[in-house]
């Protein structure tokens, strides 16, 4: 039976009006609307949105997606986000869950190791601390933050969505945590993001953050104490140059501004000195990007699950024939992996193994 939301999902995902679809269709906005609300097109109609969304028309008689709880999300970089790009990217976040699904299914994947920090919220700084004790991390630099995450159960994917206005977003589907990160991003733009995003999971998930005003923020200064943890940053106190912050931010793979902002907060160097530093590292360009960045964290557990489908045989085509989803969304959701990237990943925790 064809499904009323896997059709607006995929419209969602090419950021299509239903009056713009409707239109490369042949159908009134009123007819598409119906489709939209639960009448079926004839077969020869089905195959034309299925043309113009460029998705498998298979996809449209499958049962109905999850759809994302907006409520429930917790979007960075709300403020310039257009609607039809917060509505393709939740659409993004149904497609991913179904992907997780269907590895969940064939693979042993680890439980979400995440403790409930919503009493520290307007303390993100305790927060950070706090977590770091739990997972056993000590106050060094984290060698590798997406891939520390996904070790505690947290699903990380990936957005390509070619707009900037989209950062990350998170949310717990029952017991999972899911983070979904924009790869238009630089690499460490990225890991704050990763770490913005875990704070959003572990302050805002038993709390009311909509009502919450200072949630973003919350979450910023959470990512900025879990990165870089006031013991290690005391022994740079002594920064107080452009160069000096370019040089050092490698230690924590973080942005120059970021380290700057950090070593501000911690009362390490004057307001006055902050701002020149601000002034200083745009002219360098580190406003709007990372000269000489880092290599992009990409997901640890997905490349071992496309490294073992590949050794049985299965390809990244087989996934987005069996779950009817057009391979550039499976490519988008995967950090664009190969197989041979999984098979040189050396990974220990967690332990992924095939069940079935």
């Amino acid at each position: 039976m064809f499904n009323s939301d896997r059709l607006k999902t995929a419209r969602e995902r090419r950021m299509l009006t239903a009056k713009g679809l409707a239109e490369r269709v042949g159908v009134s906005a009123v007819t598409l609307s119906k489709y939209e609300n639960g009448h079926a097109p004839d077969e020869a109609t089905a195959k034309r949105l299925a043309m113009a969304l460029s998705y498998p028309l298979d996809f449209f008689f499958r049962e109905a997606p999850e759809r994302i709880d907006t409520d429930a999300v917790s979007f960075r970089s709300l403020a310039r986000m257009k609607a039809k790009e917060r509505r393709a990217a939740e659409a993004a976040g149904s497609l991913g869950i179904e992907l997780y699904e269907w590895i969940d299914a064939r693979f042993n994947l680890p439980s979400a190791d995440l403790i409930d920090l919503s009493k520290e919220r307007r303390r993100p700084f305790v927060a950070a601390r706090l977590l770091r004790q739990h997972w056993g991390l000590g106050d060094r630099p984290i060698g590798n933050v997406l891939k520390l995450i996904e070790s505690k159960g947290i699903r990380v994917l990936s957005l390509s969505e070619a707009t900037k206005n989209v950062d990350a977003y998170s949310f717990w589907r029952g017991e999972h945590p899911y983070v979904f990160l924009n790869q238009e991003k630089t690499a460490e733009r990225s890991i704050f993001d990763t770490a913005h995003e875990l704070g959003h999971l572990v302050l805002h998930h038993h709390a009311d953050s909509k009502t919450d005003k200072e949630a973003e923020t919350q979450a910023d200064r959470f990512a900025s104490a879990f990165l870089m943890p006031e013991s290690d940053v005391m022994d740079y106190a002594h920064l107080f140059t452009a160069g000096q912050i370019i040089a050092a931010k490698k230690r924590w793979k973080v942005s120059a501004m970021a380290l700057a902002y950090r070593l501000n907060s911690l009362g390490y160097i004057s307001e006055w000195n902050y701002r020149s530093l601000l002034i200083e590292l745009g002219k360098r360009g580190y406003r709007s990007g990372e000269p000489d960045g880092i290599e992009r964290e990409v997901s640890t557990v997905l490349a071992k699950v496309l490294a073992a489908l590949w050794s049985k045989g299965m390809t990244k085509e087989n996934i987005a024939r069996d779950l009817g989803i057009p391979l550039e969304e499976i490519e988008a959701l995967i950090f664009r992996l190969s197989p041979d990237q999984g098979a040189s990943l050396e990974v220990r925790k967690p332990s992924l193994r095939v069940v079935k």
